[in-house]
């Protein structure tokens, strides 16, 4: 994933959907999904059909997720034959990978452990209508073709059921001028698991987006001691499905 360049041809759908605003290209996703801002106040997400994490999956937990947590509003959602889009309304933040902070590493990386454990705190496990359990993703997987090791199918006993984000990956997570956590996207995932598959995959995305060493700094932002073995096995899960 990286911020495209400004020169990216901008889907005709998209185009439609900014109804004359102008736009400015501020993600590529590793499929080719497309996010643009628009100069009153709107970001489009725009992309290829996905079975893994599709946005009508997302616009309807962000939707449900805004009762206790900072999500953007959703205003559009819908797909063709090929492609799909959602439509929110801006919040007044940016991506803890957003270059603003290539300098700041540790107030990002910290932030986002921070943003995290608010998140698992707030989000209510018995009134969540979804999952994202190790059963349900290496089934989902199989569904899509990816058969997983053995040994995966043996999962670390729960330390605490909490509604997951998903995919807690650092770009996910948003913060304010300060270098605080404000909001939450990507929800597509969102579902109730044991929480080091969250804290395994925020913490392992620390390497992707500013180097080693970061890890731990995460975790303990978050407020908890490292786990290896659950973040050795949810780490593996993640690259396996």
């Amino acid at each position: 994933m990286s911020i495209p360049s400004t020169s990216v041809d901008v889907p005709v759908r998209v185009r439609e959907l900014a109804r004359g605003a102008a736009l400015t290209p501020v993600w590529l996703n590793g499929i080719g999904g497309l996010t643009f801002r628009t100069d009153d106040g709107r970001y489009i997400k725009w992309g290829p059909l996905d079975d893994e994490a599709n946005m009508r999956d997302e616009a309807e937990r962000m939707r449900w997720a805004r009762t206790w947590i900072s999500v953007p509003e959703v205003l559009e959602q819908g797909q063709d034959d090929a492609h799909e889009w959602l439509v929110t309304v801006a919040i007044d933040a940016s991506s803890a990978v957003d270059p603003r902070w290539a300098a700041e590493a540790e107030t990002a990386v910290r932030a986002v452990g921070v943003g995290l454990r608010a998140l698992h705190d707030a989000l209510p496990v018995a009134e969540c209508p979804w999952e994202w359990s190790t059963h349900q993703r290496i089934a989902d997987a199989a569904q899509r073709g990816t058969v997983v090791a053995g040994d995966l199918l043996q999962a670390p006993p729960i330390d605490r059921p909490v509604v997951c984000h998903g995919d807690a990956c650092m770009p996910n997570t948003l913060l304010d001028a300060d270098g605080r956590p404000t909001a939450f996207v990507d929800l597509a995932a969102l579902g109730v698991a044991d929480r080091w598959a969250d804290i395994a995959v925020a913490s392992m995305s620390t390497m992707w987006n500013f180097g080693t060493g970061w890890e731990d700094t995460l975790i303990e932002a978050y407020g908890v001691d490292p786990d290896r073995e659950r973040l050795a096995y949810y780490r593996r899960l993640w690259n396996e499905t």
